[in-house]
């Protein structure tokens, strides 16, 4: 952009597979966050924001291959910036509002620092993974997800000078496994490989086995029952976070899904 341009940011956001399902999910206050940009000088409109490359469900669970014993995960994530703003999208099940206003030579730093986040963070993590619901809680994994890059981003954007509106409440979804210590139990070579751990890759296949996609309707009941066996009644989850494998020994409420209040960034 032009260095004395006046940039409008929006904050965006909308319920998951809005475009599939419209505001199903977000009775469930499950929702995706963008940010969008408006250049005054040129009128057009603009969207950034940090997506699973392969849907939600294949970023939080992998896919078991016969006759391979690894599981294989198509968890990678990527920012995209594209010219334009659905508003539709947007304002029909969600949220289109301003929140500030930024010059030109503002935006281009942050547009060097997207392309930098971009290439330093490249895994989608769905999960937050804590000790309990308490405020000074053990916080074992932390998510990477679509409002993590929106809160960075907004961080970003009042580090190089950008002024909020206070005025305006948001709040961002959050999905919580609640756990205690987590037990490091390895990488794909050394529970998978010739010379891994059988036993336990058997368990961890037998525990991925219920998430699978595709599934029919009479599958789906069956596998909830059984999700909840293993992470309700046995207590297990087996965590997939920066290559490595830990199991979780699940506590409750075991799995939250929270719609927090994050005010923006104020000086």
């Amino acid at each position: 952009m032009k260095n004395e341009d006046v940039i409008e940011v929006f904050r965006l956001q909308a319920p998951v597979w809005e475009f599939k399902y419209g505001d199903l999910l977000g009775h469930f206050k499950i929702m995706h966050d963008a940010i969008g940009f408006r250049s005054e000088l040129t009128g057009k409109n603009y969207t950034a924001e940090w997506y699973e490359l392969f849907q939600l469900g294949n970023c939080t669970f992998p896919h078991l291959r016969p006759g391979i014993s690894a599981p294989f995960w198509c968890n990678q994530g990527a920012a995209c910036f594209f010219e334009g703003i659905d508003d539709q999208h947007w304002r029909t099940n969600g949220t289109l509002v301003p929140v500030a206003t930024i010059s030109g030579s503002i935006f281009n730093q942050l547009a060097k620092w997207i392309q930098e986040d971009n290439n330093t963070g490249i895994y989608y993590e769905t999960w937050t993974v804590q000790g309990s619901l308490g405020p000074n809680a053990s916080v074992w994994f932390d998510s990477y997800d679509c409002s993590k890059f929106v809160l960075r981003t907004y961080e970003k954007l009042f580090r190089l000078g950008a002024t909020f509106k206070r005025n305006i409440q948001t709040n961002y979804t959050r999905l919580f496994l609640f756990s205690g210590e987590p037990v490091y139990l390895g990488n794909e070579s050394t529970i998978f490989g010739p010379l891994g751990n059988k036993s336990l890759a058997s368990d961890m296949q037998k525990f991925y086995f219920p998430f699978r996609s595709h599934q029919s309707y009479k599958e789906l009941v069956l596998s909830i029952l059984d999700m909840y066996g293993k992470v309700v009644l046995d207590k297990i989850f087996y965590l997939y976070y920066n290559f490595e494998y830990w199991y979780l020994p699940m506590k409750p409420p075991y799995i939250k899904i929270t719609y927090e209040k994050i005010p923006l960034p104020f000086r």
